[in-house]
């Protein structure tokens, strides 16, 4: 015989806003990689329900920006900011170029506000830093400041000291094959 017990929210005294807190996720490389690992598993909580944010900081192209999302089922879409061309390490960067990740990074800020992702794919966020598009400062912020149960994964070659202390997890791709 199985018993049942029915206690609602208010009577176990945990707070309306129980959940599961998130957790931040370094992926890292000696290099720039693509990492299969963080999309599936994006890819994962988007099909059991979950809300994912992916950005792109330094991926651009044709119809790109916050106006443009990629849309991926019902609950993963993709960002890029709205560049010409794709950016890398050791490129000199434009004004323009510059305040079209600035635009998607302040994106970032408000939307996840909502409570609506629960899951926060920040790719290349390193070379995003390194190229001085981001500050460290400002991603230290974000991560600290998010809301209580998003999850965020973070992706990038020579991730600094301070967001590896960070991470809940730290994962480093040591050969690529």
């Amino acid at each position: 015989m199985v018993a049942q017990l029915s206690v609602s929210v208010s009577e176990a005294g945990l707070p309306v806003t129980y959940g599961i807190e998130g957790v931040v996720q370094v992926f890292t490389c000696p290099q720039r990689h693509f990492f299969t690992t963080v999309m599936a598993q994006a890819l994962r909580v988007a099909a059991q329900g979950s809300g994912v944010m992916i950005l792109q900081f330094l991926k651009g192209g044709i119809q790109t920006g916050v106006e443009h999302p990629i849309q991926l089922g019902q609950h993963l879409t993709w960002w890029r900011p709205a560049l010409q061309r794709c950016l890398g390490q050791g490129d000199s960067i434009t004004a323009q170029e510059k305040a079209a990740v600035r635009e998607l990074w302040q994106h970032l800020q408000t939307t996840v506000q909502d409570g609506q992702y629960r899951l926060v794919v920040l790719d290349e966020v390193s070379v995003a830093i390194q190229l001085g598009v981001l500050s460290e400062a400002e991603v230290l912020d974000f991560l600290k400041n998010r809301p209580r149960t998003l999850d965020v994964m973070l992706t990038g070659p020579e991730m600094p000291e301070s967001l590896l202390a960070i991470a809940d997890q730290v994962t480093e791709l040591r050969r690529l094959i």
